[in-house]
């Protein structure tokens, strides 16, 4: 089986499609994977360190408002279609998928126009301009929320879930307490802002960092690592005891997940995939600034089934941040209901449920 995978800018991209790459791999030991991506993305760095093949295109996406670049990005879509049809002819693949970002514009595309079978993968409730653009020339859509279908040809899309929730599949709860030394005997909650950090969600856990000490559950706060010494700073003065664990990043992210009770998060599409296939309840704080405000969509699709409290970083504070995670973590009725909806909502098999999407395209 040879694929050609596409997918940048942005993890949220880029690991769903490492988790597909590996799926592929296990039921096939011969497969052959082509990686195309942009020289700037992250992408560049991540892919060629999991000894995939990579090559790469110039591309930029559109702006929003009428401007000029966009002119320039209609050209630099063309020489990448190009590009892409060069690299695509040469390795000659059974079937293509884009994972989302910009980059997937010019390969899919030129793979359609190739006749080569076509896969795009949308993570999100609300797409993006280049899968919309893309599903009118693809043979299938592969969609992780319900609440995405409305926006593609109803008659190709296929419900999937994102293969990164595969990736919880194989994770060691043991592993992820001994890595914090958490006490196994406590409740834990896992307060997080994303790779980076979000300073607003810093800001509230600060403003009460000395009434962590009283809870009867341990705190595991992960700061990100640009807001890392400013806080840790700000901590110097505070009274917090040993329940509270404050970390710059977490590079085991799995095994963490399936060792805590509770997580608090922003909602992007691999944060959700994972906590759901593991029936994890949330308190999601969607980030305001992303496209089509899609993080405060996908979030909506956790709270309208009762798997998630979703609040609005505009109305996040200390003491809101506080009571919301007592509310759960001390009852445990309203533990379990958000947990079997949660549950309910995950799709751990969801890397084998592209594969064989894609071997039922490939010609």
């Amino acid at each position: 089986m040879r694929v050609v995978v596409s997918g940048g800018g942005t993890g949220g991209h880029i690991y769903p499609a490492l988790s597909l790459i590996k799926e592929i791999k296990k039921n096939h030991k011969n497969a052959e994977i082509l990686y195309i991506g942009t020289a700037k993305g992250l992408e560049a760095d991540i892919v060629p360190r999991e000894g995939i093949p990579f090559e790469t295109i110039h591309i930029t996406g559109f702006k929003r408002k009428l401007s000029f670049e966009n002119f320039k990005t209609v050209t630099r879509f063309l020489t990448g279609a190009r590009r892409a049809k060069q690299l695509i002819n040469k390795f000659k693949p059974d079937v293509v998928i884009g994972t989302g970002g910009y980059v997937c514009g010019p390969v899919v595309f030129a793979a359609a126009k190739l006749k080569v079978p076509t896969v795009i993968h949308e993570q999100n409730s609300v797409p993006g301009l280049t899968n919309k653009f893309l599903s009118k020339y693809v043979d299938r859509v592969a969609i992780c929320f319900e609440e995405a279908k409305q926006f593609f040809p109803k008659e190709k899309v296929v419900f999937t879930g994102n293969p990164r929730a595969s990736d919880v599949l194989d994770i060691n709860p043991e592993a992820g307490r001994e890595s914090l030394n958490l006490n196994p005997n406590k409740k834990t909650v896992l307060i997080v802002g994303g790779s980076r950090g979000a300073r607003p969600i810093n800001d509230a856990f600060l403003s009460v960092i000395d009434e962590w000490s009283k809870k009867d559950y341990q705190v595991v706060y992960v700061t990100g690592a640009v807001h890392y010494d400013a806080v840790m700073e700000k901590v110097k003065g505070s009274n917090h005891s040993d329940n509270v664990i404050i970390k710059p990043f977490i590079h085991n992210m799995p095994d963490v997940l399936g060792a805590i009770d509770l997580i608090v998060a922003r909602a992007g599409a691999t944060t959700l995939a994972e906590i759901t296939a593991l029936g994890l309840p949330s308190i999601l704080i969607p980030s305001p600034y992303v496209t089509n405000n899609h993080q405060e969509k996908n979030a909506n699709a956790l709270k309208t089934s009762g798997a998630a409290i979703v609040v609005k970083e505009q109305d996040m504070n200390g003491e809101r941040l506080q009571k919301d995670i007592d509310n759960v973590l001390t009852d445990t009725k309203k533990w379990n209901e958000m947990h079997l909806a949660a549950k309910k909502l995950g799709v751990p098999l969801a890397a084998n449920n592209v594969y064989q999407l894609l071997k039922e395209t490939a010609r």
